[in-house]
């Protein structure tokens, strides 16, 4: 499991963030985005799969929390 950041970005889609790599990358879909119920695989735009648990939707961005590689396409 690893630490991520997600932000909002200014066009208002989410921005997945890996320190540890040092990748940054646009969130193209999340398994689960309703406000009872956040979260999920999340797939980057560089192909990459993490998931997340499933939690409510947080009430603001940026949100830290730890996310497990499922498939990664880094570069």
């Amino acid at each position: 499991m690893a630490n991520i950041m997600i932000r909002k970005s200014a066009a208002g889609g989410l921005v997945f963030y890996l320190p540890k790599r040092d990748l940054e990358d646009t969130v193209t879909s999340i398994e689960f985005d309703t406000p009872e119920k956040w979260g999920g695989e999340l797939k980057l735009a560089n192909g990459g799969v993490y998931y997340i648990d499933p939690q409510p939707l947080p009430a603001r961005f940026p949100l830290s929390l730890r996310a497990k590689r499922l498939d990664a396409a880094e570069q």
